[in-house]
C-alpha cells in the first residue's frame, strides 16, 4: 500500500493530501471552537476547588472534541452528515443553517480550504515519506494554534508542549533536523523571545508578548533546528508588524492594543519547513555572503 502511494505522481499525491486536509480542516474547526471553551471550564473548576467555592447546581460542562456531534449554535439542530462535507456543504446551504436559516460563518470553509491547500503544497514539496507524514501533522497543529490564538490570544500548553517533544523525538532519526540542532533549536527558540520579553518589560514596565510565543518558537526550533530560527524571527516580525499596524489603523487603536503574535510565528515556521533552505540561500545571495 505504501509503495503504491510512493509511486504516484506528485500531482496525485498532493491532490490526495489536499482532500485529506479538507477533512482534517473540518475537525480543526471543532478543535478551534470547542477546545478553548473546554480549557476555560477546567480552569474555572480548578479555581473553585482551590478557593473552596461550590459549583453552581445547573452548571453544564462544554462539549468534547468528538461528542456530542456538531450542531447549530442558534437553533441547536444537529448537523447532518451531508451538511458537514467540507466547503461543499457550505456552498450548497448558501452559508445558512439547513434548519433555521441562521448565517454560518465564513471561518469554517476558510479553515478547511487553508488546511487543504497547505497540506497539498507540503506533500507536493516533499513527496511521499516521513517528512510528509510528520509535516502534515505539524501543519495541522499550526493551523489550529493560529486560529485559537487569533480568537483567544492563547497558545494552549496541551497542544504546544506535546508537539515540541514530538519534534525532538522524530529528529532522533533526523526527519527534519539532526538531534543536536533540534535540541539547541528548542533551547534557543525559547530564549530568543524570552530575552526580548524581559528587556521590553524592564524598559517599559509592560509585557510585550505572551509566554506561549516563547514555547511556540521552542517548538519550531525542536522540529526544524536552530539554523532556521533567524529567518523565522525576521519573517514573523516583518509580517506581524505589517498586519499589526494595519489592524491598529483600522480599529483606530493606540499602541496598547493586544495583537496575537503566534499566527505570524506559525506562518514563518511553516515557510521555513517547506522552503527554509531556499530562503536562507536567497538571503545570503542578496547580502553578498
Amino acid at each position: 500500500m505504501l509503495e503504491q502511494f510512493s509511486a504516484l505522481p506528485a500531482f496525485w499525491l498532493s491532490l490526495i493530501a489536499g482532500l485529506l486536509g479538507l477533512l482534517v480542516g473540518s475537525f480543526l474547526n471543532v478543535v478551534i471552537f470547542r477546545y478553548p471553551k473546554k480549557l476555560k471550564y477546567e480552569w474555572t473548576v480548578q479555581s473553585r476547588e482551590w478557593l473552596e467555592i461550590p459549583s453552581p447546581p445547573d452548571e453544564v460542562s462544554p462539549p468534547g472534541l468528538v461528542l456530542p456531534p456538531s450542531h447549530c449554535g442558534h437553533c441547536g439542530a444537529e448537523v447532518k452528515p451531508w451538511q458537514n462535507i467540507p466547503v461543499i456543504s457550505f456552498l450548497i446551504l448558501k452559508a445558512k443553517c439547513g434548519s433555521c436559516g441562521a448565517p454560518i460563518s465564513w471561518r469554517y470553509p476558510i479553515v478547511e480550504l487553508l488546511t487543504g491547500v497547505l497540506s497539498a503544497m507540503l506533500v507536493y514539496q516533499f513527496g511521499w515519506g516521513l517528512q510528509s507524514l510528520f509535516g502534515l501533522l505539524f501543519t495541522w497543529v499550526l493551523v489550529a494554534l493560529t486560529f485559537i490564538d487569533f480568537d483567544h490570544k492563547l497558545l494552549p500548553d496541551d497542544i504546544v508542549l506535546p508537539t515540541l517533544w514530538l519534534g525532538l523525538v522524530i529528529n532522533l532519526w533526523n526527519v527534519f533536523s539532526d538531534t543536536r540542532s533540534a535540541l539547541i533549536g528548542a533551547i534557543v527558540g525559547y530564549l530568543i523571545f524570552w530575552t526580548v520579553f524581559q528587556i521590553f518589560l524592564r524598559l517599559t514596565g509592560k509585557e510585550g508578548m505572551g509566554y506561549g510565543d516563547f514555547k511556540l518558537m521552542s517548538l519550531l526550533g525542536a522540529w526544524l533546528g536552530w539554523q532556521f530560527l533567524p529567518q523565522i524571527v525576521l519573517i514573523s516580525t516583518l509580517v506581524g508588524s505589517v498586519f499589526g499596524i494595519a489592524i491598529m489603523v483600522k480599529q483606530r487603536a493606540d499602541g496598547d492594543l493586544a495583537i496575537p503574535f503566534g499566527p505570524y510565528i506559525a506562518f514563518a515556521g511553516w515557510l521555513a519547513m517547506c522552503w527554509g533552505d531556499e530562503i536562507n540561500t536567497a538571503y545570503f545571495k542578496f547580502m553578498g555572503l
